[in-house]
Parts: C-alpha cells; sequence; structure tokens
C-alpha cells in the first residue's frame, strides 16, 4: 500500500517539503518524484512555474492497517489512543493504550473483534497476501483464553462424568480453536463444532458418544418417587362388582325402613285434608 501527496513550491525541496507534510512525515522517511522542474520568471516579473512534488510512502500491511484504525477510533471519539506495532511470524499485533478506550472491547471481545476483522481486509491488500492482524487492550487477549481454557476443561470433564453432551455458546473460529485444544487435554472427551457463521458453537460430549439416561419416575407426595398405589377392584370374576355381605344387609335394611316410612305417611293422611264433622 503506498500513501502518497502532492505539492508546490519555488523550488523542489520546498515542495518536497511540503508534501512531507501533508503525509504526516518526516522527510527522510518518504520518498518523491518531481513532476515538474520550476521556471524562473522572465526578468523577474513575467511567467514562470512553480517546482511540483510527489511525495510517497510505502506503507507495510500493519502500518496500513494502524493508520486505518487509527481513523475508525478517531470517528468514535478517541483522538489520544496510541497504537504499538509489534511484527509476529506472518502477521502483527496491535496493542492500543490510551484513556476510556475499554469501551473499544465490546460485550466479550465483540466491537475489538469486528475492528480486528476490518484492519485485517486493509493490511491484506497491501501485498495481496495473508497478512494477520491481532488487536488487543490491556492484555484482554490473554486474560479471555484464560478464561476460555478454564472453561473448554470444566464442560469436558461434566460431559465425561454425566455421559451427556453440552454446547457452548458461539464464538468466533479463534476461540473455538482455544476450546478445542482445552478439551483434549481431558481424557474421555471430545469436542467438534456445529452451526453456520454466526451461530457456530463448540460441542463437548464423552467420547464414546452420549450414555442412556435412567428414566426417573414422577414425585408424589403420598407415594414418594416411582411407587405406584395398589389398584382397588370391586368386580369379581367376569366383570360383576361384588360387595361384601355386610354391605347387602344393610343396603336391604335401609330400603325397608324407606318403604315402610313411605306407607306409614300415606296411610295416616287424609284424602282430602281434615274433615270435622258436626254433631
Amino acid at each position: 500500500m503506498m500513501r502518497e501527496a502532492i505539492a508546490t513550491g519555488d523550488t523542489v525541496e520546498s515542495a518536497f517539503e511540503e508534501a512531507c507534510k501533508s503525509l504526516g512525515v518526516e522527510s527522510h522517511e518518504a520518498e518523491f518524484e518531481i513532476l515538474e522542474m520550476p521556471v524562473k520568471k522572465k526578468f523577474g516579473l513575467f511567467g514562470g512555474t512553480p517546482a511540483k512534488v510527489r511525495a510517497f510512502i510505502k506503507s507495510s500491511p500493519a502500518q496500513a492497517a494502524a493508520d486505518y484504525l487509527k481513523q475508525i477510533l478517531e470517528k468514535m471519539g478517541l483522538f489520544q489512543v496510541n497504537i504499538a506495532i509489534e511484527e509476529q511470524e506472518g502477521g502483527a499485533l496491535l496493542s492500543l493504550s490510551g484513556d476510556d478506550i475499554g469501551f473499544v472491547i465490546g460485550h466479550r471481545g465483540e466491537t475489538l473483534d469486528a475492528l480486528q476483522y476490518l484492519s485485517g481486509l486493509v493490511a491484506n491488500h497491501v501485498d495481496d497476501s495473508y497478512y494477520r492482524i491481532t488487536l488487543d487492550i490491556g492484555n484482554y487477549r490473554e486474560k479471555r483464553k484464560e478464561t476460555l481454557e478454564v472453561l473448554g476443561k470444566k464442560m469436558a470433564a461434566k460431559a465425561v462424568k454425566t455421559g451427556r453432551n453440552c454446547s457452548l455458546e458461539p464464538m468466533n473460529p479463534y476461540e473455538r480453536r482455544i476450546i478445542h485444544t482445552a478439551v483434549q487435554e481431558v481424557e474421555g472427551a471430545k469436542s467438534w463444532s456445529e452451526g453456520e457463521e454466526m451461530n457456530r458453537h463448540v460441542v463437548i460430549g464423552p467420547e464414546e458418544g452420549e450414555r442412556p439416561q435412567p428414566r426417573r419416575g414422577g414425585y408424589n407426595r403420598n407415594r414418594g418417587y416411582g411407587k405406584k398405589r395398589p389398584e382397588r377392584s370391586d368386580r369379581g370374576q367376569g366383570g360383576q362388582r361384588h360387595t361384601s355381605s355386610g354391605q347387602k344387609q344393610e343396603s336391604s335394611r335401609q330400603q325397608q325402613s324407606s318403604a315402610s316410612a313411605a306407607k306409614s305417611s300415606v296411610d295416616s293422611a287424609p284424602l282430602y285434608g281434615r274433615i270435622d264433622v258436626k254433631k
């Protein structure tokens, strides 16, 4: 990636210095190309043209990413941010420092990951080759890595103990790799990824697969768990309902008593009410 600026001046040197100021660099950090040589005025009054110079600098992928990132941060209202570049194999680490930049991390690093992705796209357009950019603020990446390693081992141990699979929340490829590496350290556990794009997540389970889980009966306050109260049957052979002899006798007595009471009531009651006979 190349940054350039064109400026004019009475001399080539002055034009070059003006171009470097536009780039924000010192004159020894840039190269230049003379577009037009200065032409002196005739008799010191007529004609003449100034010198025109193009100054340019070739930015490394990391520098291009840092310059782009600085522009984005200024749009977010952060003007006093320092970006330290640490070249690494196949890429670079950009460490951000300054006041009140914690919100750039976002929820579980989502904002930081987005800025990292965009900066990586800019870096990869410099030489048209893969160049990995990593953003970090206050050693957040290392702390997040430690948290994920503990989580991966804990869930792997739980999967081995219970014999059941467990799914984690969606993560980016970098964090999923951390989980997979941590699970490999737990004997009897395995992990794999499921889902598409933003919903892709890690699933952890036992190596031999899920084990059948024992079935449990429902809870009854009187019977407890899994106990069934024997059903009472009042039907005999052939499906006929049966009762005890005592119940039969009691029922017969009640019927006879009801019948006698009804007959007595009928016999004692006058047919048309009470009639007094005059004597």
